[in-house]
């Protein structure tokens, strides 16, 4: 077993989906189950998974299915944000009123990040309700498109159309921030879009799943993750190993992340654990335990931003951490 600083750090935890599925629909955890997609099959997360599971996962009672290499040393979780899961698109608001009265019951999650289709009619409306949740800091509308209809989370770039965009600008009227899970080749023309649109903060999501598979793969998504932390207002979360890398290992995905903490500095990158997508591909401690690993040579205040103030910071958690 490998020695950790004292000193390890609290976490806040911005990325975390929880799930009823007897209460909302959720297509994507609902059989038949088929591997040509970016997870994977993810009938082995297609179960409940309540705050309670969650919370066991971090304290470091998971049990290892996956091949995680566990120390009995879980996490001290301080706060969560709850990202859209992928409900039905008609249960987006019903998900939020679930997270916010389990919020007003028992403190987490923290923050919440509702799902809204930009592009459709009506979508302020949708927004405005959303924000009416004291939990609600922002919106998240996966827009990841690939030539390769097998990575594609849809049939076409939502982010070219002009609806979109409008949709975009309304974020800053209801004070809310943007989730951006993307591919590396639209990385570009987002950036344009997010720098007509100062006012809206935006969380690049999952290391902006590069793709080293791709033609030049690593070289587009340097240029384009550098093209959006050139923007004062577009932050990241390191988190989603297994999109690019399958299996990864503490070793293989260093440079991935610690390039990705050069790009945005340690003011405007956290560490996300992504569950229980992430499971799919090993377990919290794995995970964390990697990220702890990478950084140990980090200060004790870069290492605290890292793990917990940025995002009680970028999420406006207000968290005494």
């Amino acid at each position: 077993m490998s020695q950790r600083p004292a000193s390890r750090p609290v976490l806040v935890d911005p990325h975390v989906h929880l799930w009823d599925l007897s209460h909302i629909r959720y297509p994507w955890l609902t059989p038949p189950f088929d591997t040509d997609n970016p997870n994977g099959s993810v009938e082995p997360i297609a179960v409940d998974y309540p705050l309670d599971a969650y919370l066991a996962d971090a304290s470091g009672q998971d049990d290892g299915q996956n091949g995680g290499q566990d120390d009995g040393q879980g996490w001290d979780v301080r706060g969560i944000v709850h990202i859209d899961a992928g409900a039905h698109a008609d249960d987006a608001l019903k998900e939020t009123q679930w997270l916010q009265a389990m919020a007003d019951a028992r403190g987490l999650p923290s923050g919440i990040v509702a799902f809204a289709a930009l592009h459709e009619d009506g979508v302020e409306g949708l927004l405005e309700r959303h924000a009416a949740h004291p939990n609600v800091r922002g919106i998240r509308h996966i827009i990841n498109w690939h030539p390769d209809p097998a990575r594609s989370y849809g049939g076409e770039d939502l982010t070219l159309l002009p609806a979109w965009e409008r949709g975009f600008a309304l974020l800053a009227r209801h004070g809310l921030s943007f989730d951006l899970q993307l591919y590396p080749g639209q990385m570009a023309h987002m950036a344009a879009l997010i720098a007509r649109h100062p006012d809206v903060q935006v969380i690049v999501n999952h290391t902006g799943m590069a793709i080293p598979s791709d033609p030049e793969g690593w070289d587009i998504w340097r240029k384009g993750m550098q093209a959006l932390a050139a923007l004062p207002n577009v932050a990241v979360k390191i988190s989603g190993m297994g999109f690019t890398y399958r299996p990864w290992t503490t070793d293989l995905v260093r440079p991935y992340v610690l390039e990705t903490i050069e790009i945005f500095g340690t003011n405007r990158a956290m560490f996300a654990s992504n569950f229980p997508t992430d499971k799919l591909f090993d377990s919290f401690q794995a995970h964390f335990n990697a990220y702890d690993t990478i950084t140990r040579q980090f200060s004790q205040t870069e290492r605290h931003a890292l793990f917990a103030q940025n995002a009680n910071q970028t999420y406006r958690l207000g968290l005494n951490i």
